[in-house]
Parts: C-alpha cells; structure tokens; sequence
C-alpha cells in the first residue's frame, strides 16, 4: 500500500485479514487486504491472553484499523471488528480450507496487479461474507470467486462466444490457454470438450447465477472445478498451495 499522500504518520482503514504470522515471544505480523492495497504491519502483544486484538486480528475477519507508520514495518494501533467471518469459518473444515485458498489467491494476484485492489477487495469481500452464511456449496463459491478474481485481473474467460473469432456460441469445445470456448474453425489441438452442461455451469459461477448453480449436478461440477484450476494455475504460472486441502462435494 503506497504511503503517498499520507501527511500523518498513522491512517485508518478497513480490511479484512488474509493471514498471520508469529513474530517474536507475543507479536504477529498481520496481512490485511484493504481498498487501497495490501497491508503488512505489526499487531503487538496480541497472542498474550490478555490481548483485546487476539481475537479480532484473526484470518477473514473484517475490521477497521488505525495503522502507525514504521521504520521497517507499520504497525496495528488499534482495531475494531466489523464482520466476524472467521468465527463462522473455522467451525467448517471445507469452509475453512475454501477461504484459505480464496485469500491466497486474493494476495497473489494483488502482488501481480496492485491497480484493482478496490474491485478485488469487494469481490474477496462479498465471497468471504457468502462462504461464511453456507447455504451455497463452498466449492461453487470458490470457482465463482477464482473466475471473478481473474477477470477483474484482466484474464476474463469466455463460456457463450469464441474466444478467437468472437462467434456467437453454444461451441462444444474449450481451450484453458487460449481462455475459454472455440469454435470448430478456431478449435486448436489440445482443446477439451466439456459437457455443454458444464459449460452453462461456467458461465453461471461467473455471472453469480447462484440459482442455476444449485441445479448443476457432481459431473458438472467435478468437470469445471478442474477446467478453473488449471485456468488459475495457466496465469498465475504455478499452483495454489491451499487448493490441495480443499475438499469437494
């Protein structure tokens, strides 16, 4: 997050907090997604008990914070909880596993790509608050916010019109590398051809169809968990390591 403009040594801010680590005998090093960017700052004392941030600074809770400027590091003043997310995520395995992998994707396409950090936080935002009420399957959360992520990084796929030549679809294949579906003319070596229900499934995760979604059955969602990672994997260039965990239904 860039200190421009900042005429004080500390600023507020929201956010919501990807991950920690230890630091020291009682500090964490806290990492926040905000609308502005990525946040690292130090959160002192919390892991003593009797720490008020301890249970506030935790991975997908939402808080506002008051940051103090560092020489080496910021550091976390003050924080005041918004959205206990987390509370409601680590009663969940799947849950759980689902936002960890949603948060490391979130930073390492921010590390990428810091000019939509405020579009990102709201998509990371608005998935995180949906995985946290389970009433949607959590692996249809995950491959709909994967797919949103990436295309507000600039790599929308497409699951109606050919990516090549932008025929009007239904086409019956599709290319991971090239981005999407293709048409018999454009169709190169290597392209896979998914179930056409599958394909509807796609397009549904990426415009939030979320009705249409509950229809799709275990094929469908079996072929487009593996057609979206691989997807994720071609740009980011290597693998997720928390997608391993996730368990799918």
């Amino acid at each position: 997050m860039s200190r421009s403009g900042f005429a004080s040594r500390s600023y507020h801010t929201r956010g919501l907090v990807l991950r920690t680590h230890k630091l020291g005998e009682a500090d964490r090093i806290i990492t926040l997604i905000t609308p502005k960017g990525l946040v690292r700052a130090v959160a002192k004392g919390v892991r003593r008990t009797s720490s008020r941030l301890g249970a506030t600074l935790e991975p997908f809770m939402e808080v506002d914070a008051l940051i103090v400027m560092g020489r080496n590091l910021d550091v976390v003043s003050q924080a005041q909880l918004r959205h206990p997310y987390g509370q409601q995520l680590v009663s969940d395995y799947t849950s759980y596993t689902v936002g960890t992998a949603m948060v490391e994707i979130a930073e390492r396409l921010l590390e990428a790509d810091a000019d939509s950090t405020g579009k990102q936080y709201l998509l990371l935002h608005g998935a995180i608050a949906l995985l946290s009420k389970h009433r949607v399957d959590s692996g249809a959360v995950l491959d709909s916010y994967i797919l949103r992520a990436l295309s507000i990084a600039g790599w929308a796929p497409s699951f109606t019109d050919c990516v090549k030549c932008g025929k009007p679809g239904p086409h019956e294949a599709l290319h991971v590398q090239l981005g999407g579906v293709v048409c018999a003319d454009c169709r190169p070596p290597g392209s896979l051809a998914p179930h056409p229900i599958t394909l509807g499934y796609l397009q549904a995760l990426l415009t939030g169809d979320w009705d249409s979604v509950a229809e799709a059955g275990p094929r469908a969602k079996k072929q487009a968990a593996d057609i979206v990672a691989n997807y994720l994997q071609w740009h980011l260039e290597r693998a997720v390591k928390s997608l391993k965990h996730v368990e799918r239904t």
